[in-house]
């Protein structure tokens, strides 16, 4: 994990780190000892989803891929995919940004991970970039009002967790398209705007920044026609976005900036200072389309909120359980945009679904293993078919308190003495633990076949809780049909 020393407050006079002199090829500039905190990995994780294939062997273009799979919404400039199949040159480097507003990450950020990972797949490398600087101002973009400002513990807390999230996921395509010994690097904002001064950043940022182009941003004219507004602060982000383009084009040799479509005016913002301050050509910006559902909804919020990248916040049993709900009119689009089977087989699973004898879902399933193991890696996945299959009501597979404490957390739960509970009816007990309302009602599931106890259904009235019956002698998992569930904890 890289060096926490990011958060700490240094008051140095120093002058911003660039000039306005001519600029000079990366391949024909020294290079630089930088102190950035970071985090730079390989590791030879398999991955069992197939890999992108070029006929004469070398790297596929990744903005051919990309398109064929709708993962582009817009490009600055068309000599992008030349750029990408220009074995001269070398590889891209290609970032995107993560501001540290909350914990984890989110599904809206898992499409950033995707196309950085396709860029690594196709021989690349991939920058993620922690918001620690401008996670203190909010990007407005897409909002309604001001974000709520973070105090540095939180802040600190949250750089810790999406640093671990994106470092387990881009690790798994460490090697697969490079031949050095890392294809991406962690690095966070705060390094060099923590020595920035304000005078300074106005007279050589500011003096190229045109208000009028400014106030022109989509996400600009949003907020200035809501009740809201906008602050002078959620006003210069742009800029700051901005900056760190212009930053790591200079420094770190990145030319290409990816981001939802929502990102376009932050990420022209760049590319228009590195052509005025540097003026330097081969900065280009790449958007995707944001995550929605075929109504038009955004994809990424369950009853419940957010869906959460980090196991710590939402199990890799639920994560897999929204994908595996997916109906069937996206199905095949988000296998396309969130997994890297081919399309060969993508249009496989969707020819299979028209078929007679089709079993449903058999798509869904796909998606939720393929999603799941990208974000959780093969551990996660086989918790959550684990789970999966042994709360099936009905399921052979022998239920054991670690698989019933494992999805504790994502249904309803309560806590009895064990003398209560043992001879207790199943009547009584599916009244007290809150899995129906009433005797009636728990008499009338019974009878329709309904009623189960640790996954076995129950067909007699006069059933009582035995000591056999207790999981490991700790807990009792009832259910309502297929979905409503209680874990009944013994103390």
């Amino acid at each position: 994990m890289a060096s926490r020393n990011f958060l700490c407050f240094h008051h140095g006079k120093l002058i911003l780190p660039f000039t306005t002199t001519k600029f000079i090829p990366s391949s024909k500039r020294p290079l630089k000892n930088l102190s950035f905190s970071s985090i730079s990995c390989s590791l030879n994780t398999p991955q069992p989803t197939i890999e992108p294939k070029s006929q004469l062997g070398s790297p596929p273009n990744v903005i051919k891929i990309l398109e064929e799979r709708g993962l582009i919404e817009s490009v600055t400039y068309e000599n992008l995919r030349l750029a990408c199949s220009d074995q001269t040159a070398g590889p891209l480097k290609v970032y995107c940004g993560f501001d540290p507003t909350a914990e984890s990450l989110h599904l809206g950020n898992l499409l950033g991970l995707i196309v950085l990972s396709w860029f690594q797949r196709c021989g690349h490398k991939a920058v993620a970039l922690i918001g620690g600087a401008t996670g203190r101002i909010g990007d407005p973009s897409g909002k309604s009002q001001e974000r709520p400002e973070l105090d540095l513990i939180s802040l600190e807390k949250n750089i810790v967790g999406i640093m671990d999230t994106i470092n387990k996921i881009l690790s798994k395509n460490a090697n697969l398209g490079s031949q050095e010994n890392s294809n991406f690097v962690i690095l966070n904002n705060y390094d060099w705007w923590k020595e920035v001064r304000l005078l300074d950043f106005l007279k050589q940022v500011g003096r190229y920044a045109r208000v009028g182009s400014m106030m022109s941003k989509e996400s600009v004219k949003k907020r200035l026609e809501s009740e809201q507004g906008m602050s002078y602060t959620e006003f210069t982000y742009q800029l700051l976005q901005g900056y760190d383009f212009l930053y790591l084009f200079k420094n770190e040799n990145v030319s290409v900036q990816i981001g939802g479509s929502d990102q376009w005016g932050n990420i022209t913002a760049g590319t228009e200072l590195i052509r005025k301050i540097l003026q330097a050509e081969g900065a280009y910006g790449l958007t995707f389309p944001l995550l929605l559902k075929s109504d038009g909804t955004k994809f990424g919020k369950s009853e419940d909120g957010a869906i959460w990248l980090s196991p710590s916040m939402l199990s890799p049993y639920k994560f897999y359980q929204y994908f595996f709900s997916v109906p069937d009119a996206d199905v095949v689009r988000f296998l396309k945009i969130l997994t890297f089977l081919s399309m060969e087989e993508i249009n496989e699973l969707e020819s299979a679904m028209t078929r007679p004898g089709y079993v449903p879902n058999t798509a869904q399933q796909r998606l939720a293993e393929e999603v799941t193991r990208f974000v959780h890696g093969a551990d996660g996945l086989n918790e959550a078919l684990k789970a999966t299959e042994a709360l099936r009501p009905g399921s052979e597979t022998k239920l054991d308190w670690k698989t019933i404490e494992g999805i504790a957390e994502d249904v309803p739960s309560c806590s009895l003495p064990y003398n209560q509970v043992v001879n207790l009816s199943i009547v009584d007990l599916s009244v007290c633990s809150g899995l129906v309302e009433s005797k009636s009602a728990a008499r009338r599931l019974l009878k329709q076949g309904g009623l189960y106890l640790n996954n076995n259904r129950v067909d007699n009235e006069s059933k009582r809780i035995e000591a056999e019956d207790i999981v490991d002698g700790k807990v009792l998992l009832l259910s309502a049909g297929k979905k409503n569930k209680v874990v009944v904890r013994l103390s």
